[in-house]
C-alpha cells in the first residue's frame, strides 16, 4: 500500500521528467513515515486528571510515568497540562504500571491492563496526598521534551544538551530545528538571514551593533529555551522576513531561595555563570552574572583575485596571511516581580551587557600586472598590516504591569522597555611596498564611537468572547536613535595627520508606530483551531547624511495559522505571514571600511525595506514508545531583497584618496529571492537508554538580479540548492552518567555572485551527575581529530574573479562544572474564588482550573 501511494505521489510531484529536488525529500519522508508507522497499530490509551486529595484542586505539571509490568525503568511518560489532565496513547495490549509524582506529595502507583475488549482506560481523578509543607534542600529536575512543537512556534529546550555544555548561545542554535549557522556565527532561519532576535520576548540594542558577537556572549548555561517562530502572529513586530528567534533566559518563580553556578575551561573557550532567585509571598527577586573569553587563536588566509581593466590589461593579486583573534564579554542583571493584588502584577528588570573582540593580522601581497600582449608590466610585492578593536556596552531596562479581570483570561498588559547601547571601533592599517623602502607607503588610523538608543512602549488587551474565541488587540511605539562618529588620521610624509575627508558624524533616527488585532479560535467542533490577525506598521526615518531622504512608508501585514488535530498523536497545520526587513544601521552606514585597501566595504543610506511572503505546511506525529516526527514544506518570496553585492574598480576614489585594484562590497536591493524546500525533525528513543535526534533542512534559493554587471539589461536568475544534515546520539550508562555525540554538515551554496563555503563539525561529550544530582561534571571535545576547518568562497563581479580560503581553528577540549542549590518552600494551593468564562465567580472543584 505504501509503495502504491508513493508512486502516485512521485508521479504527481515530478511528472514525467522525474527531475526535481523534492523527489528525494518526498522519498525520505515517505520511508520515514512507513518505518515509524510500524508502531501505529497500537490503539490503547490511558487518561486521567491529577488533583490534590485535600483541596480537590488540580495539580498541573505533575509527572506521569508508565512502566511495563515488572520493569524498573519507565518507557513512556508525560506531564499534566494546566488543567491537570494527561493522556498516554498508542499502547499495545498488556499490563502496565502508572506512577504519578509531584513535589510535596506522596506518589501514587496504579496497575492497569490494556485489552482488545477494553483498549481505553479512564482513571478519572488521581488524588495525591500532601506529605509536608516545607522541603529541605532539593533540586527540581523537571525533564521536558528537547523539542516542543506548538501551534505558533517550535521550542528547543537545551537542559539535556551535553555537547553544548560550557558553550555559548551560538552552539545551541546549531541544533535548533529550521536554523542553520555558519562557521562565523551567521544565522539563517529556513534559509533567510533577516531574523529578529529577542531576549525574553523583548528587543535589545546588543543585537544592533553585532549580532554574531552578542550570540557569542550569552552562555548556554543561562538559556532556558529557544523559541523559533517562522510565521509570527500579528501580536509580534512585522520586522524580519526570516522570522523571530526568542532566547528565553533562566528565571525561577519558586517559593524559597535557589540558584546555580556554572564554570567551564577549555583550549578555545572559558566561561562562568552564576544566578540566584528568591521568592517570598508576593515578592520575587533574581540576579545573575556571567563572563566568557575566547582564547586567542590564529586564522590562516589565502586569496587570489584576477581582474581585467577596460584597456585590456589584467591584474593578478595574491594575498597570503594570518590573523590572531580573541573575544571576551560579561553580563549581569536583576529582575523583580511584585504581586500588588490577586489581579495586579508589577515586573521590572535591568541588565548590563559588555562584549568585544580584537585582532592583529599581517598579509603578504604580490600584484602582477600583465599587458594585452601577455607582457609583465609590473610585479610588485607589499605587506599589509592591520589591527582592530571593538567593544559594545548595553544596558536594558524594562517595567511591566499586568492586570487580570473577573472574566477568566481577560488581561491587560503594559510594557516599557529601553536599551541604551554604546560601541567603539578602532582600526589601523598600513601598506608597505617592498622596494627597498623601510617606511609604510600608506596607512590610516580610524576610531568609530557610536550610541544606540532603543525604546519600546506597548499596550496589549486580551478578551475571551467565548471558550472557543478570544480577541486580542494592542498598540506599540518603537523609537530608535543611532549616532555614529568617524575620526580618521591618514599617513602623510611619515606621520599621521587628521583626514577631514574621512571624518564625519552620521545620525540615524527611526520611529515605528504599530496597531494590531488578532483572534484565537476553534471551529467546527474543534476540527480546526488557529490564530489569525492583521498588523499595521508605519515607519518614519531621518538621516543626517547629505542628499539622503528616506520617505515614510506603511505596511499592512496579515498572518494566520490553522491547525487540524487528526487525533491525539498527530496534527497538520498551515501558516502564512507577510513581513518586512528594514535596513539595519550597518546596511545604511556610508562609512568606507578601508582596513584592507583591496577589499573595501560600505553601506547605502538609500536602501529600501525588503518585503516577504512566507508560507509553511507542517505535519507532526508522535508514536508509541516515544518517537516523534515533524515535517514541513515552505515557500518564501522576498522583493527588494537586501543582499551583499561586490563590484570591482581598477581605481576607486574614497573621500579624496585613490585606491587601486579594489573589490567594493555594499548592501543593495536586488530584484527578488525565493526559498522553497523542506525541513524534517525526527526523534527516536531506540531503547530506554539510547536515543537519536536528527534535524534536516533542504532548500533551493532562487535569486533574480536585474542589475547584474555580467548581463546588463538582462535580469540574472541564479538557483542554488543547499541542505543541512545533523544527527545527535545520546546514551545513558546510568541515571547519573550519560554521553552524547553530535555531527553537523552544512552544504555549500551558489550565491548571486559566486559560492558560499560548506561547513562540517562533530562534538563529543560526557556528563556525570553527583551528590543526588545537585552537581555535575562534563567533558567536551569539538573536532578532536583536525585543528582547522577550511572555508573557500568565490566571488565573480563580471570583470574580476576572486577565490579566498580561510583555515579557521576549531578543535577544542573542555571541562565544565555545575552546582545547583536551593531551600524551597512548597505550599498547598489555597482555596479562593476563581472567575469562570462568563465573568461570575465560583469555588473551584476537581474539574475547575486554578
Amino acid at each position: 500500500m505504501i509503495n502504491k501511494a508513493y508512486l502516485v505521489y512521485k508521479s504527481h510531484l515530478c511528472g514525467k521528467n522525474n527531475n526535481c529536488h523534492m523527489r528525494t525529500i518526498a522519498l525520505f519522508f515517505c520511508l520515514t513515515i512507513f518505518a515509524l508507522n510500524v508502531n501505529a497499530q497500537n490503539k490503547g490509551k490511558i487518561s486521567g486528571k491529577v488533583t490534590d486529595a485535600s483541596t480537590k484542586q488540580i495539580i498541573d505539571y505533575a509527572t506521569v510515568s508508565l512502566f511495563k509490568q515488572g520493569a524498573t525503568v519507565p518507557f513512556n511518560g508525560v506531564v499534566t497540562d494546566e488543567k491537570g489532565n494527561f493522556v498516554i496513547a498508542n499502547l499495545a495490549n498488556g499490563n502496565y504500571v502508572v506512577k504519578v509524582d509531584f513535589i510535596g506529595y506522596k506518589g501514587k502507583v496504579i496497575n492497569v491492563a490494556i485489552t482488545d475488549a477494553a483498549p481505553v482506560v479512564l482513571l478519572g481523578p488521581v488524588a495525591l496526598a500532601s506529605t509536608q509543607n516545607q522541603l529541605g534542600e532539593v533540586v527540581i529536575t523537571a525533564k521536558k521534551a528537547t523539542v516542543e512543537n506548538k501551534i505558533d512556534k517550535m521550542v528547543y529546550n537545551p537542559a539535556n544538551d551535553l555537547t553544548s555544555q560550557g558553550g555559548m548561545a551560538i552552539d545551541i542554535l546549531q541544533k535548533v530545528p529550521m536554523v542553520s549557522v555558519d562557521i562565523d556565527g551567521n544565522v539563517e532561519l529556513l534559509g533567510n538571514s533577516n531574523i529578529q532576535f529577542l531576549i525574553n520576548g523583548k528587543p535589545s540594542s546588543i543585537f544592533g551593533s553585532s549580532l554574531t558577537e552578542a550570540l557569542q556572549a550569552i552562555p548556554a548555561s543561562q538559556i532556558q529555551s529557544i523559541e523559533v517562530i517562522t510565521n509570527p502572529g500579528a501580536k509580534y513586530d512585522a520586522t524580519g522576513t526570516g522570522g523571530i528567534i526568542n532566547i528565553i533566559l533562566k528565571q525561577n518563580n519558586i517559593e524559597g531561595v535557589n540558584g546555580s553556578a556554572n564554570l567551564s575551561a577549555g583550549t578555545r573557550l572559558e566561561n562562568g555563570a552564576f544566578n540566584i532567585n528568591a521568592k517570598k509571598g508576593k515578592v520575587s527577586v533574581g540576579a545573575f552574572f556571567n563572563g566568557n573569553e575566547r582564547i586567542n587563536s590564529t586564522t590562516l588566509t589565502n586569496a587570489e583575485t584576477k581582474s581585467t581593466a577596460t584597456n585590456g590589461t589584467t591584474t593578478d593579486l595574491l594575498q597570503d596571511g594570518s590573523s590572531a583573534f580573541k573575544r571576551s564579554g560579561y553580563q549581569s542583571g536583576l529582575n523583580f516581580q511584585y504581586d500588588l493584588s490577586k489581579k495586579d502584577q508589577l515586573t521590572a528588570a535591568i541588565s548590563y551587557n559588555h562584549f568585544g573582540n580584537s585582532s592583529v593580522g599581517s598579509t603578504n601581497q604580490e600584484q602582477i600586472q600583465t599587458g594585452v600582449s601577455n607582457d609583465i608590466l609590473q610585479d610588485q610585492f607589499s605587506i599589509l598590516k592591520s589591527s582592530s578593536n571593538f567593544h559594545d556596552n548595553a544596558t536594558d531596562v524594562s517595567l511591566g504591569y499586568k492586570k487580570t479581570f473577573d472574566k477568566k483570561d481577560e488581561t491587560l498588559d503594559f510594557l516599557v522597555s529601553s536599551s541604551f547601547g554604546s560601541d567603539y571601533n578602532y582600526s589601523s592599517q598600513t601598506e608597505q611596498y617592498l622596494d627597498g623602502s623601510t617606511l609604510p607607503t600608506s596607512g590610516s588610523n580610524s576610531t568609530n564611537p557610536g550610541t544606540d538608543r532603543l525604546t519600546n512602549i506597548s499596550l496589549d488587551y486580551s478578551l475571551p468572547i467565548s471558550k472557543k474565541f478570544t480577541l486580542e488587540t494592542g498598540a506599540k511605539v518603537t523609537i530608535e536613535d543611532i549616532s555614529n562618529n568617524v575620526i580618521t588620521d591618514s599617513l602623510q610624509n611619515g606621520g599621521y595627520v587628521p583626514d577631514p575627508a574621512q571624518t564625519y558624524n552620521f545620525d540615524y533616527n527611526r520611529n515605528i508606530y504599530a496597531y494590531y488585532v488578532s483572534a484565537t479560535f476553534s471551529l467546527f467542533h474543534d476540527f480546526i483551531s488557529g490564530i489569525a490577525g492583521l498588523r499595521y506598521e508605519y515607519t518614519s526615518t531621518s538621516s543626517s547624511f547629505p542628499g539622503t531622504n528616506v520617505p515614510g512608508y506603511g505596511i499592512l501585514a496579515p498572518s494566520f495559522t490553522v491547525q487540524h488535530k487528526i487525533d491525539d498523536e498527530q496534527s497538520i497545520k498551515f501558516s502564512y505571514s507577510y513581513r518586512l526587513q528594514r535596513p539595519q544601521y550597518s546596511d545604511v552606514d556610508p562609512f568606507y571600511n578601508v582596513s584592507d585597501p583591496h577589499n573595501i566595504s560600505t553601506g547605502d543610506p538609500d536602501l529600501k525595506p525588503e518585503l516577504g511572503h512566507n508560507y509553511e505546511l507542517g505535519y507532526n506525529k508522535s508514536f508509541n514508545n516515544g518517537p516523534s516526527i515533524y515535517f514541513s514544506l515552505f515557500y518564501r518570496r522576498n522583493t527588494n531583497d537586501i543582499q551583499s553585492l561586490t563590484t570591482y574598480y581598477s581605481v576607486l576614489p574614497v573621500n579624496g584618496t585613490n585606491y587601486d585594484d579594489v573589490e567594493l562590497t555594499t548592501r543593495a536591493n536586488i530584484g527578488s529571492e525565493t526559498n522553497e524546500g523542506a525541513n524534517l525533525y525526527i526523534s527516536i528513543p531506540v531503547t530506554g537508554k539510547f536515543s537519536l535526534r536528527s534535524n534536516n533542512f533542504f532548500a533551493d534559493r532562487i535569486s533574480e538580479n536585474p542589475f547584474d554587471p555580467l548581463n546588463p539589461g538582462d535580469p540574472t536568475r541564479v538557483s542554488g540548492f543547499a541542505y543541512r544534515l545533523n544527527l545527535n546520539a545520546s546514551y545513558e550508562f546510568a541515571p547519573s552518567f550519560a554521553a552524547e555525540v553530535f555531527g553537523n554538515y552544512r552544504s555549500s551554496q551558489r550565491t548571486i555572485q559566486g559560492t558560499s563555503p560548506a561547513f562540517s563539525f562533530y562534538n563529543f561529550a560526557l556528563r556525570k551527575q553527583l551528590w543526588k544530582k545537585t552537581a555535575s561534571i562534563g567533558l567536551t571535545a569539538a573536532n578532536p581529530f583536525s585543528n582547522y576547518i577550511a572555508q573557500t568562497t568565490t566571488t565573480n563581479t563580471g570583470n574580476s574573479y576572486q577565490t579566498s580560503t580561510r583555515e579557521v581553528p576549531f578543535r577544542s577540549f573542555g571541562i565544565s562544572l555545575t552546582y545547583k542549590f536551593g531551600k524551597l518552600e512548597f505550599k498547598k494551593p489555597a482555596k479562593q474564588d476563581e472567575p469562570d468564562d462568563t465573568g461570575s465567580t465560583k469555588t473551584p472543584d476537581a474539574t475547575s482550573p486554578r
